[in-house]
Order: C-alpha cells, then structure tokens, then sequence
C-alpha cells in the first residue's frame, strides 16, 4: 500500500489547507512542502517559458505547478512549469496523468538542490516524463535529460548560462540561455 493510500485524508487535508505559494509532493514515503520562489527563480522561468510557448505543440499549453502523478498514485511532482494537452487541464481534479507531460522544467532553489538533481531527476524518470530540463542559477548550467526507462534518463546534455541547448521534437528548438541569472554568491 503507498504513502497515498495509507495516509489519503492526511495527505487531502494538507493539499486542501496549504497555504497560498506553499506547494505539497509526494514520492514513496516522503512529502515534501516547498515555499514561495525567490525572483530571480521566477525571472529564469519566464525567461524559459516564453521559449517554450513559441514552440509549443498544437493543443498543448505551459502550466506551473501542476501536480503530475502516475497512474498508481505513487509519486505526484508539481514541475515549476510543464506542458500538457488543453483537454487534460480541462477536467475536473487538481493533478494530471504524468504520462500527457511533454516535459517537466525545474529552476532549482538555493535551498533544496537535492530535490531536483536527486529526487525529482528519478521520479519523472519513472514517471516516463519524456524530457527533463534543469536551469541552475546556483552554478549557472542548465541540463536536459532524455530518453527515461525504469528509474534514469539514458541521455544528458548540459550548457552554461550564456550558451543556447538544442530542445527535440516536439519543441524542436534552439533555447536561448544567454539572458538568464544566476544566485548571487
């Protein structure tokens, strides 16, 4: 039985009382409570976003903080942004089949790196998120997973912030790193 399952009303009652700006995961036994971006967080993914949305896919639209969750509740992970079939975000419920993302995009905080070079690195792995992008402002790089089987992404390309990374279909694109910035030291 998983962590949902076990601890369903808990874990309703925590999403249902959350306060504003406070998102809530799950993935196995662990929930994890994130606060309020920093700006300059905010600033990289607007930054990325407006990329992404000039080469977004007919009937797919970006979405921040959307919870994704796998058929068998296991794991649920709010990408900081995501793309997703107009229809899905059409339905009732308040999370997504992981399986309709294109990608999932993570600006990774100052504070808790390990939950997106770690954490969420495996989980959208076994989520079968087809493509994981990850803009570091602590180090300045931004890194695109591919290709994910079981519990890893089989394919890595990583740039620093003033190169530009190539993004495969369905985006099939060349993403501009030049304007983003990073964490003052």
């Amino acid at each position: 039985m998983s962590f949902y399952e076990r601890h369903r009303d808990f874990v309703e009652e925590v999403l249902r009382t959350a306060p504003d700006g406070v998102r809530v995961e799950w993935s196995g036994d662990t929930l994890v409570m994130h606060g309020t971006p920093t700006g300059i967080h905010q600033l990289n993914l607007v930054l990325v976003q407006r990329q992404f949305e000039q080469h977004a896919p007919d009937g797919y639209i970006f979405s921040g903080y959307s919870p994704l969750t796998t058929p068998d509740v296991t794991k649920s992970r709010n990408p900081d942004l995501t793309y997703l079939p107009i229809a899905s975000l059409a339905r009732p419920g308040n999370s997504t089949p992981a399986e309709e993302a294109l990608i999932a995009i993570e600006v990774v905080s100052p504070s808790n790196a390990g939950n997106d070079w770690v954490d969420k690195l495996r989980d959208y792995a076994v989520m079968r998120v087809p493509l994981y992008l990850i803009v570091d402002p602590r180090e300045g790089t931004v890194t695109l997973f591919c290709e994910p089987s079981h519990d890893r992404y089989h394919a890595r390309h990583d740039r620093k912030f003033r190169d530009s990374m190539r993004i495969p279909a369905p985006f099939d694109f060349d993403l501009d790193l030049s304007g983003l910035v990073r964490y003052p030291d």
